[in-house]
């Protein structure tokens, strides 16, 4: 599982213009799901966005109450070493993922976050506002 971390003053996501997640201070997590993730890669990614101390005065989302807006994103397994279009096949297909970044924003609220998301399998506009920039990459 994949995970790309941006630190925002504010965020938001549309479907078909209207907005379906939103938060103020926080992060944007952009989730990739590999074809053998399991849940225990989807838990261990939300403690990370979690727990991380990466917002102003070294705090985490945690810490600070802020939000998190949690965003599907198969292109980050998209493979672009060979030719001029890059390959997809590195990300799980929608039964396998979706079910696991709903995890992902499960174990985010069951730990008191706020969590704003997009719309699996749209096509999302995300708006934001980085703040730094900040931005980090997770593996698991």
């Amino acid at each position: 599982m994949r995970a790309v971390l941006q630190r925002v003053t504010s965020a938001q996501v549309r479907v078909d213009g209207e907005i379906t997640g939103q938060i103020a201070a926080g992060l944007v997590a952009l989730v990739g799901v590999a074809p053998a993730d399991t849940t225990a890669e989807a838990a261990t990614i939300a403690r990370k966005i979690a727990d991380l101390r990466i917002l102003r005065d070294e705090q985490s989302v945690a810490e600070a109450g802020a939000g998190v807006l949690v965003v599907s994103q198969f292109t980050l397994y998209g493979d672009a070493r060979k030719g001029r279009r890059p390959s997809w096949s590195g990300a799980a297909p929608g039964e396998v993922a979706e079910p696991l970044v709903e995890h992902v924003v499960t174990v985010l609220r069951e730990r008191g976050i706020a969590v704003g998301t997009g719309v699996f399998g749209a096509m999302m506009e995300v708006e934001l506002t980085n703040d730094g920039p900040m931005t980090l990459i997770l593996e698991t």
